[in-house]
Parts: C-alpha cells; sequence; structure tokens
C-alpha cells in the first residue's frame, strides 16, 4: 500500500526523509552495531546523539545561551504539574489565559499547588478565537499560555507582553512552524508527537534563573533542577524518540530553517483557508484574524455529512480527518512534515465533494 496522507492532530506525520534515515540505521547505527532503540544511554554513542541533537534544536530555535534545554518523559500533560512545582513563588499564584481544553487542563493542576487566576477566556463562542488580555496583576509568578490551539486551530499572532512576570508557553502543535523568538518567554515546552518527531518526549526550554527554585515537597524527579544538573540524563530517557527528534532537526535546517519552514506552512494553509473562505458549502471555524497554520478545523452543512466526508476521503487515502468531539466536523492538521501535495489533494476532493452533495 502506498502511503496516505496523514491529517492526524497527533501522533502527526514524519518527514519521509527522516523515516528513510532511520530504517537505514534502524540495525546498525554508524557502525556500532546496535540500534539506538539498544544501546545505552550511558554509552558514547547517545551522548552524541542527544549533545547533536540538543545543538540542532538550539540552532533551529535561536535559544539564547541563558536557556537550558530539558528533554523529559511525560509529554506535555506532565508538565501542567511540573510548572507550578518550579515556577511557584512567594506568592503562589499564577494567571492563565483559558483557549481550550489544553488550558484547562494545565489550570487544573496549577490548582493543587496555588492560586489560578483566569485572566481572559474565550470558552464562551467554543473557543474560536484568541481573547484580548486585560491588565496583567503585578503579583503572579508566572503567565501561562497555549500557543497553537490544536483542538480549536487557533494560534497566537501576537505574544503577550508580561514585563517581568515570566511567560510560560505550551507550543505542542505550534514548535517550529514559524520563528519564534525565545527571549520573550521564560519557559517553553512541547511534546514532540506533533511537529518534533515521535511520541514519548517533551522538550522544555528554560530560562536558567528560573531552576533552582521549586517547591520544598516537589519530587526529585519534577524539579527541572534534577534534569538540568543530569544533562537530561537522570534516568533513562527516551533514546530513540530524542534520536528521531534529532533527525527532524536536520531536515529543518535542511530545508532552510523555520524561516522556509513558516513560508512553506503559510502556502499550504493559505490554499485551504482560500478554498473555504470561497465555499458555499464548507465552512472554516475560527475567527479569521486567530486562525492556525498547523491544525484547520472545519464543517459542511450537517453531521451526516461531515461523517460522509471523512469516509469517503479515508477510502482516497486521506487517514485522520475527523474533528474533535467538542468541534465536530473535520479537522486538517497540517504539520511542517505534511507534503503541499497532501493539501492540494484534500482539496481537489472536497471540491468534487461539494459538487456532489449539494
Amino acid at each position: 500500500m502506498d502511503r496516505v496522507f496523514n491529517f492526524s492532530a497527533g501522533p502527526s506525520c514524519l518527514p519521509e526523509r527522516v523515516l528513510q534515515k532511520a530504517s537505514e540505521q534502524m540495525l546498525n547505527y554508524k557502525g556500532s552495531g546496535m540500534s539506538v532503540m539498544e544501546m545505552s544511554h550511558r554509552s558514547k554513542w547517545f551522548d552524541d546523539i542527544i549533545k547533536e541533537t540538543e545543538q540542532l534544536y538550539r540552532d533551529n530555535m535561536n535559544i539564547p545561551d541563558n536557556y537550558k534545554v530539558l528533554f523529559l518523559q511525560g509529554g506535555a500533560s506532565l508538565q501542567f504539574t511540573m510548572i507550578p512545582q518550579n515556577l511557584f513563588g512567594k506568592n503562589k499564584k499564577a494567571g492563565y489565559i483559558n483557549t481550550g481544553a489544553w488550558s484547562k487542563k494545565a489550570m487544573k493542576e496549577a490548582k493543587i499547588f496555588g492560586e489560578v487566576i483566569e485572566l481572559a477566556s474565550s470558552e464562551d463562542k467554543v473557543y474560536n478565537y484568541i481573547p484580548e488580555i486585560p491588565a496583567i496583576p503585578s503579583d503572579l509568578d508566572y503567565v501561562h499560555i497555549t500557543y497553537n490551539n490544536t483542538i480549536y486551530g487557533t494560534v497566537y499572532k501576537n505574544i503577550p507582553q508580561t514585563k517581568d512576570i515570566p511567560l510560560v508557553a505550551d507550543t505542542s502543535s505550534g514548535i517550529l512552524s514559524a520563528p519564534l523568538d525565545v527571549s520573550q518567554f521564560g519557559l517553553i515546552y512541547a511534546g514532540a508527537q506533533k511537529n518534533l518527531g515521535p511520541a514519548g518526549v517533551a522538550v522544555v526550554i528554560i530560562r536558567e534563573d528560573l531552576i533552582g527554585n521549586a517547591l520544598d515537597k516537589t519530587p526529585t524527579f519534577l524539579n527541572y533542577k534534577t534534569h538540568s544538573d543530569a544533562g537530561s540524563l537522570f534516568n533513562t530517557p527516551p533514546c530513540y524518540s530524542i534520536y528521531v527528534l534529532g533527525l527532524v532537526q536536520k531536515w529543518i535546517k535542511e530545508e532552510g530553517g523555520p524561516e522556509a519552514i513558516y513560508k512553506a506552512n503559510e502556502e499550504k494553509a493559505s490554499l485551504l483557508y482560500n478554498y473555504l473562505d470561497n465555499s458555499d458549502f464548507f465552512k472554516g471555524t475560527v475567527v479569521k484574524k486567530d486562525r492556525s497554520l498547523m491544525n484547520v478545523p472545519f464543517l459542511s452543512p450537517s453531521d451526516e455529512l461531515n461523517a460522509k466526508f471523512v469516509k469517503e476521503a479515508t477510502a482516497l487515502g486521506m487517514e485522520n480527518l475527523k474533528g474533535h468531539r467538542t468541534v465536530g466536523g473535520m479537522r486538517a492538521s497540517i504539520y511542517n512534515a505534511m507534503p503541499l501535495k497532501g493539501v492540494t489533494t484534500l482539496i481537489d476532493f472536497m471540491k468534487k465533494f461539494e459538487q456532489e452533495n449539494k
């Protein structure tokens, strides 16, 4: 069977060159006689892998020297509890902007350890926009945003200005889709399984002055200092996921870096949004100014037609187009690795489906 166009929100498609390289090295990584899956995380082989992966990531993200890069387990979800345990200071008070399910889950975990202020919310319109943020209280220990909202298809076009208060961002589904000024943030985290690599590893970029201030009862494993001091090797890390993440970083660099990736993403998203804007049949669900380049939710005139569309698209090799249950309809996740051909194939099918089902 030929490879399908995988529009999954995550785990998502990986660049074919990355998969091919991983396949070539599966049984024998660079003459080691072993797969990366088999080698010790204390070996010289893996030490080279994790250091090269970090450097490539630093280069692609243009990470300042006063930030640490940590490769952690537990996905972005574990960061929901690590962040408050490490960043709550004397006030034990944080501000969260509620733009969807992942924001709410992050807020729920933070409330276990301190006070959470909901600074703004777009829940009133099923999270189809990014809310305006009022004045930020000066006594907050940090402010948290979900940069790109996978389920609802919204993204921050303008990063909130929090002055001296550290800004924390969940960038799981938007990381490296466009250039991002790391210096505007105190901490950036992302689960890998959308734009960075396979599931199993989360990457945290944290400013050094935010490390070493954990709450007294923070478990050893949930303290950023533990992992920073150990170079992300406190325990056995997700070695293979880190290795593939490194291959993806090489691919991004070969493609021209985040600027070139952003240009390609804009082209793909513009084609799809332009079609939706001019269709009498399909419609996008997100306010135009807040549309994500990565996740594009859309609807047909009825639930029955939505189901029919997904079924027929799947039969034609376009997988995972069913929308999240809280939004319904369809969702095309067109991450960095989605080729332009995948988007044009989807649009051609949408045109045909519209003609046949009006």
